[in-house]
């Protein structure tokens, strides 16, 4: 006996960027608005490093000049807006992915490119991008969303970088993706 044919949900088609822009902006905006700062997800991953830390080595965290101004002696690292907006983020994507059918665990890559050669590219890209974001003091959200809201000229800079370096990168790693 044939075993019936599961039918998948069709994924929704992605949204009109202009409307996406939009949206974001009301997002942004609200941010401003009810917290007094923008968007942001680079503090609230450190902070979460911090809390991992200080459960292992206090000490370490109060004897370092950055994790101590985030979690140092009986200072609680979570007990920061951001950390939770990440949180929300997170679940805002899960969701959002459940609910247009685009939820399934997958790695995007090259048709000549291995899986595992896809996921050590990702995670140094990663790591230069987390720490290219410690050193501009805030991530591509942060830096570009918030900063650039606000005409920081270093958020300006930190984006004109990001699209430079990603055009300069297209080239040679173009074979990644054919």
């Amino acid at each position: 006996m044939e075993e019936p044919a599961r039918s998948e949900k069709k994924p929704t088609p992605y949204w009109n960027p202009y409307v996406a822009g939009v949206a974001l902006g009301t997002v942004l905006f609200t941010a401003f608005l009810v917290s007094g700062s923008g968007l942001g997800a680079s503090g609230g991953v450190a902070r979460l490093v911090v809390q991992g830390l200080k459960s292992i080595s206090p000490s370490m965290v109060n004897q370092n000049h950055y994790f101590a101004g985030m979690g140092g002696g009986h200072a609680n690292p979570l007990n920061n807006r951001i950390v939770w907006m990440v949180f929300g983020a997170m679940a805002g994507g899960f969701v959002s992915g459940m609910f247009s059918g685009r939820l399934k665990a997958e790695i995007c890559r090259g048709p000549q490119t291995p899986p595992g050669l896809r996921l050590v590219a990702a995670f140094a890209g990663g790591c230069l991008m987390g720490w290219g974001a410690a050193m501009a003091r805030g991530c591509t959200s942060g830096q570009a969303l918030s900063g650039g809201a606000v005409l920081s000229l270093g958020s300006w800079v930190f984006m004109l970088m990001i699209f430079a370096a990603g055009y300069a990168l297209a080239y040679p790693l173009r074979r990644l993706w054919i």
